[in-house]
């Protein structure tokens, strides 16, 4: 029954993303305004928000103009869903599940609104590089984190930041953007040391398959802008869930050679 609820606590945040990540780009109140349908603007009663749920029972359309609902809700909700489920299950105290599921959260919206936008907004980055900074220093002082993590855990934010720092400079902004910056950032303060370089290394390898594949289907040129921040968000929500698991595979693919 704990399991149904977290699930069900996931699909209502994933829910609440899908308004942030719209109203990101509106640039409208995110919790101040009621939810309305984006294309005819009419207020959605309580049974047109019941996540996931209302968009099968309305056939992916709304209720009031008929106009196609996007996929991306109910993907959003579900797995926002299963993600929060799968940290529940890794039974963490309670303050690192909340510290989990908030990071979660920003990831989630970096995510879809650069995939969306190819921008990295500054609205949910900096709230989430503050975030991860407090939980850094509160778990030093009162879950007892060595100076050493600690002091890795910086390190390996600033180096994968001033890494694609160099890139941006090298480049001109022509490879990374200032955004990408700021989430090597975030993305060290999350994962620290090693983890921070399998991430980077998921981020490159699926950055390079997808864009070679977009290539070869016709969908992408040789000079088409591909947002890298979708790539940079996933490969953390991937090795902060099996981050050991994946590091151990690694190890002992190597150790096999």
């Amino acid at each position: 029954m704990l399991y149904i609820l977290i699930f069900v606590f996931g699909l209502c945040v994933g829910s609440f993303l899908n308004v942030a990540i719209c109203r990101l780009k509106t640039k409208e109140p995110i919790t101040k305004s009621r939810s309305h349908c984006p294309k005819c603007r009419a207020v959605l009663k309580w049974y047109d928000l019941i996540p996931v749920l209302s968009f099968l029972i309305q056939k992916g359309k709304c209720r009031y103009c008929h106009k196609k609902i996007s996929w991306q809700y109910p993907i959003i909700e579900t797995s926002t869903g299963l993600i929060f489920l799968q940290i529940f299950n890794f039974q963490f105290s309670i303050f690192n599940t909340i510290y989990y599921f908030l990071i979660i959260s920003f990831l989630i919206i970096i995510f879809v609104y650069d995939l969306k936008h190819y921008i990295i907004p500054d609205r949910i980055i900096y709230p989430a590089i503050l975030v991860a900074g407090i939980w850094y220093l509160v778990s030093g002082i009162f879950i007892q984190n060595t100076s050493y993590e600690l002091r890795t855990t910086i390190l390996s934010a600033l180096g994968a930041s001033l890494f694609f720092l160099a890139l941006v400079l090298i480049s001109q902004g022509k490879w990374m953007g200032l955004g990408d910056v700021k989430l090597a950032f975030l993305m060290g303060l999350i994962l620290g040391w090693p983890n921070i370089l399998l991430a980077l290394f998921l981020s490159f390898f699926s950055g390079a398959i997808i864009g070679i594949g977009l290539i070869i289907a016709g969908k992408k040129g040789l000079k088409s802008q591909i947002p890298f921040g979708p790539f940079l968000a996933g490969s953390t929500i991937l090795v902060l869930l099996y981050g050991h698991w994946l590091i151990t595979c690694c190890i002992n693919f190597l150790y096999g050679l």
